[in-house]
């Protein structure tokens, strides 16, 4: 079981992933063309995150991993406003028919001038809208400099990420 990382193309899926891996930074300049899968071992557990590019083209893909996995993490963008509302439409489509799959949404790039914070991101996409029965954690991150340590949100991300993985196993 495998827990999958969507969001729109340069939401920062593929930078997350690699400082969840690693602890330590890498900004990803290129979008994922594919699939991109990572495994994360912790103390608990292995954690094996599969990554689908999110370019249109690769959205397709998306539902057909959505009954294969035991949590889905969910990146946007949130200095990007213009695709926050797509952002919206495509994760209550996603989640529509699968009322039990836990959600964690990555509110990425935080730092960035022009982010919206945490309450304007859960209401732009609308997560109260989502249901009571799920269990959904929306958590604020950011990438910082190439080769720095992890922020402590990412961290607290990880951990949670986790967590949920053991509790659904």
């Amino acid at each position: 079981k495998q827990i999958l990382v969507l969001g729109l193309d340069g939401a920062g899926k593929t930078s997350i992933l690699h400082s969840l891996a690693t602890n330590h930074v890498k900004r990803s300049a290129a979008p994922t063309e594919g699939f991109n899968a990572i495994c994360i071992n912790t103390e608990e557990s292995q954690m094996e995150f599969l990554e689908i590019g999110g370019s249109e083209s690769l959205r397709s893909y998306w539902k057909k991993y959505l009954t294969k996995v035991l949590l889905l993490v969910y990146v946007v963008d949130s200095a990007d406003h213009a695709r926050l509302p797509m952002a919206k439409q495509l994760l209550h489509q996603l989640i529509q028919n699968n009322s039990t799959l836990p959600v964690v949404v990555l509110a990425n790039k935080q730092d960035l001038e022009g982010a919206y914070c945490i309450t304007d991101i859960h209401d732009a996409l609308a997560l109260s809208d989502i249901g009571d029965k799920r269990k959904m954690f929306l958590i604020g991150t950011h990438v910082a400099e190439d080769g720095s340590e992890i922020s402590s949100s990412m961290m607290d991300a990880k951990e949670l990420i986790g967590q949920l993985v053991l509790e659904t196993q």
